[in-house]
């Protein structure tokens, strides 16, 4: 069977995503895995033995000139060569369901109309999968990429995952224990204070590597390494590099935000800070935790002003960092 899974980004929700590789495989061994996904996140999903192959595509392009919708298109109709069995859709997105389409297969599979936001996305499909909109994030990720295929998925299986991202990349001088901060993510609201992450480094007194994205998170970065001599400021690496960097740290503490979530990709210990998001984006676990701030969130429409992770103590997350 040829399984063709279209998941553009984000970073995140490729990762959820991805959880439901290994069933394929164990399921349906002799299956061919290919991925269609955003050039800049193509990193997350490199080394991964379940994928065959990953076909970028960079329509994020088309926004700063009008005519690369030509290019992209040229290459989606290149990936239809490949002839597949099943196109999934696993974003529920308008533009994914495209991407579908053009691909093409005899049977293209996603959510219906009342599981996703732009539920005119579903008249692309021939396969619906019904799961509800504010349901787990990786539970929809897995149902609607595994039912289509006859595969069951249980809260079960997913909490016993096997670890599903992979590195070929090595980064030297690293301790043998240290922890790892993630400070940024997409929204400001998102983010914890940088004064409380100093707070934490200074009560869990252990080697402490902060990683960053914008140049904005590398401020904010070399602003607490000179709060606190626990803390030290990585150099600017690849996805490949992140991967290999959060497989080795002893604890990761981070926004809800992708490499956060890498942590639970990689069955690493992590604390995940929520303020305006649900919790339900992640499955907590023995050893993937979460604080959430006391602000109520509605899944049909997050408020991007709830800066209410500011109020949550640094010695709530302390505490559990200790426990951990």
């Amino acid at each position: 069977m040829k399984i063709c899974i279209v998941k553009l980004s984000a970073m995140g929700d490729i990762i959820h995503a991805m959880v439901a590789l290994q069933f394929i495989k164990k399921e349906i061994p002799n299956a061919q895995i290919d991925w269609v996904v955003e050039s800049g996140f193509r990193g997350v999903l490199e080394n991964n033995p379940h994928i065959d192959n990953i076909l970028p595509i960079n329509l994020k392009s088309i926004k700063k000139n009008k005519s690369e919708i030509f290019n992209q298109y040229k290459i989606l109709k290149s990936y239809s060569k490949n002839s597949y069995d099943i196109v999934i859709d696993a974003q529920g997105l308008l533009k994914s369901a495209i991407v579908s389409k053009i691909i093409g297969a005899k049977i293209i599979a996603g959510f219906d109309k009342e599981s996703i936001r732009e539920g005119i996305a579903s008249f692309f499909y021939n396969k619906k999968t019904h799961i509800a909109y504010d349901a787990n994030t990786i539970d929809r990720n897995a149902t609607v990429i595994c039912e289509p295929l006859g595969i069951k998925i249980t809260g079960e299986k997913i909490i016993n995952k096997d670890k599903f991202l992979f590195s070929s990349s090595h980064v030297e001088n690293l301790p043998e224990i240290f922890n790892l901060f993630v400070i940024g993510s997409t929204w400001e609201s998102r983010n914890y204070p940088k004064e409380k992450f100093v707070e934490i480094a200074e009560a869990l007194k252990i080697e402490t590597y902060i990683v960053w994205g914008s140049e904005e998170e590398h401020q904010r970065a070399l602003w607490m390494q000179k709060q606190s001599e626990f803390l030290h400021v990585l150099p600017r690496g690849s996805l490949d590099e992140l991967k290999f960097v959060i497989s080795k740290c002893s604890l990761l503490i981070g926004n809800d935000t992708g490499p956060t979530h890498m942590a639970w990709g990689l069955n690493v210990p992590s604390i995940t800070i929520f303020g305006p998001t649900p919790t339900n984006r992640v499955y907590i676990t023995p050893i993937n935790r979460v604080v959430k701030s006391k602000s109520e969130v509605n899944h049909y429409k997050l408020n991007k002003n709830d800066f209410s992770i500011c109020e949550i103590e640094a010695d709530e997350i302390v505490k559990i960092a200790k426990e951990l």
